[in-house]
């Protein structure tokens, strides 16, 4: 199996437990790896055949920046389902990093892999 993958996708959204994150919108930085055949693709030079990133990271950059979780690990975990029922993913690890949520680190945040790697 191959990858698509996206990294440093940046979104704005309204995350967080504190009284003050829900008052902000705040910048989650998205690494996505996602499994995709891309041989036909490949053969026939035809976008039609393999999973567009520019379209997921549309899709991502819309429902993240309309969402309202609490946790970021509610959002990965959303964002993961999501991905695997629309673009019919099989595989997908998806790291999702807070800047700033710990003045002492660069970033924070969760790293996940959902579904089955062939």
């Amino acid at each position: 199996m191959d990858k698509v993958f996206i990294k440093g996708l940046a979104i704005e959204t309204l995350i967080g437990i504190y009284d003050w994150e829900r008052q902000i919108r705040q910048r989650l930085l998205l690494d996505l790896e996602l499994a995709v055949d891309i041989r036909q693709a490949a053969a026939g030079d035809d976008i039609e055949h393999t999973l567009s990133y520019k379209t997921v990271a549309d899709r991502l950059q819309q429902f993240v920046g309309e969402s309202e979780f609490l946790l970021v690990e509610t959002l990965a975990e959303e964002v993961a389902r999501l991905l695997q029922q629309e673009f019919q993913v099989p595989w997908l690890r998806l790291r999702v990093a807070k800047p700033g949520a710990v003045v002492a680190a660069e970033t924070v945040g969760v790293e996940i892999e959902r579904g089955e790697w062939r």
